[in-house]
C-alpha cells in the first residue's frame, strides 16, 4: 500500500478554514476599512497644514511635555505590572485558595469599568483628604495631581492585560520543570531565571506593549487625578481634547499623528525584538 503523500506547506496547505488568498483578502480589506483608512485620513490632514504648522504645533513645548509624561508614566505603569502581574498571575495559576474565583473576577474589573468612574474613585482615595492621601500627605509623598497618581492610574487600568497574558503560559508550563531544575540542585532562584522566566518573557511583553499602548492613549482614568497643568501634569489625549475644544483642528491632528508614529514605532520594535528573540531561541 503505498503511504499518504506529506501535507503540503504554502499556499495549497489543507485546512478548514478557507485557503490563504482569500483569508488574506478578508484580513487586508477588513484591516483597510477600520485601521488604514481612518490613519491615512489623519496622516492627510496633517499634511494640509503645512510643514512649518505642523513642527510649531507638534513640537511646541507644551506639547512635548506632554509627549514625556504620557510615554513616560506609560512605561513606568507598564514596567509596576509587568511585575505585579506576574505575581498575580502566578498565584491565580499555581495555588488554590478560598476566594480564587472572586479575585480573577476583579482582575478584569478594569475593563468593564468605566474609566472615568476610576479615576474618580482613584483620586477620591489619594486626595490630600482623601482616605489614602490624608496619611501620606504628613509623609511629604503627594499622589494626586501629579505623575505618580498618573502611574497610579495607568497602573490600575493596565494590570489586566499583564496577568491575562502570562497567565495560559504558566498554566501551560507544569510543576515537573521546576522540580526537574530541583533534582538538578537548581536553586528557587536559578529555577526562576533560567528556566521560568525564559519561557514566559514574551508573553510577559506582550502584556507589557499592551499595557503601554493602553496607558499612553488613556484619557478618561488620568484626567481627574492628573491636575491637568499644562507642561508639568497635562497628558497628550487632553492635549488633543484641549485643542478640539479651541477648535484647533489642525493643531489636534498634529499631535495626534505625532503620537501615533512615537506609539507605533515602540510597539513595532518591541514587536521585532521579540520575534528575532524567539526566532534566535528557535534556532
Amino acid at each position: 500500500m503505498p503511504s499518504p503523500k506529506p501535507l503540503r506547506h504554502g499556499w495549497r496547505t489543507p485546512s478548514v478554514i478557507p485557503g490563504l488568498p482569500l483569508t488574506l483578502g478578508i484580513t487586508l480589506t477588513w484591516l483597510t476599512l477600520i485601521v488604514l483608512i481612518p490613519l491615512a485620513t489623519l496622516f492627510l490632514k496633517s499634511t494640509g497644514m503645512g510643514w512649518d504648522r505642523f513642527v510649531s504645533v507638534g513640537f511646541s513645548e507644551r506639547a512635548l511635555a506632554a509627549y514625556r509624561l504620557s510615554f513616560g508614566t506609560a512605561a513606568a505603569a507598564g514596567l509596576v505590572n509587568a511585575i505585579f502581574g506576574l505575581l498575580v498571575g502566578w498565584a491565580l495559576v499555581r495555588y488554590a485558595f478560598p476566594g480564587k474565583r472572586l479575585i480573577s473576577a476583579i482582575v478584569d474589573l478594569p475593563f468593564a469599568l468605566p474609566t472615568a468612574v476610576a479615576g474618580i474613585a482613584l483620586t477620591a482615595l489619594y486626595a490630600p483628604n482623601g482616605w489614602i492621601g490624608r496619611y501620606l500627605e504628613p509623609l511629604g509623598i503627594k499622589v494626586a495631581f501629579t505623575a505618580i497618581g498618573i502611574t497610579v492610574a495607568l497602573v490600575f487600568i493596565g494590570l489586566p492585560f499583564v496577568v491575562r497574558s502570562v497567565e495560559p503560559v504558566l498554566d501551560d508550563l507544569g510543576r515537573d520543570v521546576e522540580e526537574a531544575a530541583a533534582t538538578l540542585g537548581a536553586r528557587r532562584s536559578q529555577t526562576f531565571i533560567r528556566v521560568i522566566l525564559p519561557a514566559i518573557f514574551p508573553a510577559l511583553l506582550t502584556g507589557f506593549a499592551l499595557a503601554f499602548a493602553r496607558g499612553v492613549g488613556e484619557y478618561g482614568s488620568v484626567i481627574f487625578i492628573a491636575g491637568n497643568m499644562p507642561g508639568k501634569t497635562e497628558i497628550a489625549p487632553l492635549l488633543i481634547v484641549t485643542q478640539l475644544e479651541q477648535y484647533d483642528y489642525d493643531g489636534a491632528t498634529a499631535i495626534a499623528t505625532v503620537m501615533m508614529v512615537f506609539s507605533f514605532a515602540i510597539l513595532l520594535g518591541l514587536n521585532t525584538w521579540q520575534a528575532v528573540r524567539r526566532r534566535r531561541l528557535g534556532s
